[in-house]
């Protein structure tokens, strides 16, 4: 059997398993091993000094990781009842992104508040709180960051 591949090119039957998993390698421009190499080369950027690079490479992080917890939760929804196997993957794959883009957010914020743009790091520390709960270490720092700005006053002690 013959089956279609990008760029107009087919594999055979045999060849599918390695043609497949071309989004599993390390190269892949779309999967979490990507998103946490741009949110490494954003940090070299940082280092280097290259905010407006760190920056681009911290958004591109951020659209990545978005777009695939929202992949990956709808195609775990297109199995839930079918095979309790795939949502169970795709739901720790989602979680994983989702972590991701709370990540990204952060470094996000981070550079803006360097930048001296508080107004802008604000909405990216809320959506972080969105996205992990404040009990997640996540969200706890993002909260803290919201103290230190002043937008919130009333500092966590965490439950209890």
């Amino acid at each position: 059997m013959v089956l279609p591949l990008a760029h107009g090119s087919f594999a055979q039957e045999q060849d599918l398993s390695e043609a497949a998993k071309v989004l599993q390698s390390d190269e892949a421009s779309f999967n979490p091993g990507a998103v946490e190499r741009l949110l490494s080369q954003g940090d070299e950027a940082v280092a280097a000094g290259d905010l407006e690079t760190a920056r681009k490479h911290y958004d591109d992080a951020r659209s990545a990781a978005r777009a695939l917890a929202g992949f990956y939760r709808d195609l775990s929804g297109a199995f839930r009842g079918l095979d309790a196997r795939v949502p169970r993957e795709m739901d720790t794959k989602g979680r994983r992104s989702i972590t991701l883009q709370a990540e990204a957010n952060l470094r996000l914020a981070a550079l803006y508040r360097r930048l001296q743009q508080p107004e802008v790091a604000v909405p990216l520390l809320v959506d972080v709180i969105k996205l992990m709960t404040v009990t997640n270490p996540l969200g706890t720092q993002a909260y803290q960051q919201l103290v230190e700005l002043g937008f919130a006053e009333t500092v966590y002690q965490g439950p209890g």
